[in-house]
């Protein structure tokens, strides 16, 4: 386990290294991308729409939950 825990450690330190020695136009390129990609994903992916159904079935839950009558 003690292995383990000092090969995270070392590979994390690794990490924070090359990330400092990275410039700054490769690190605003990167998160470009990445914004992208989250906008890619939302696109692909949109939030789910209740209807009705949904919205009392849910309201019947928050009631049972709460107590309230």
């Amino acid at each position: 386990m003690s292995l383990r825990l000092l090969y995270l450690i070392f590979s994390r330190l690794l990490g924070w290294f090359a990330l400092l020695a990275r410039s700054s136009a490769s690190k605003d390129v990167e998160l470009l991308v990445l914004r992208h990609e989250v906008a890619v994903l939302r696109r692909a992916n949109p939030k789910p729409r209740f209807d009705w159904a949904d919205r009392a079935y849910l309201a019947a839950l928050v009631r049972q939950l709460c107590g309230c009558r």
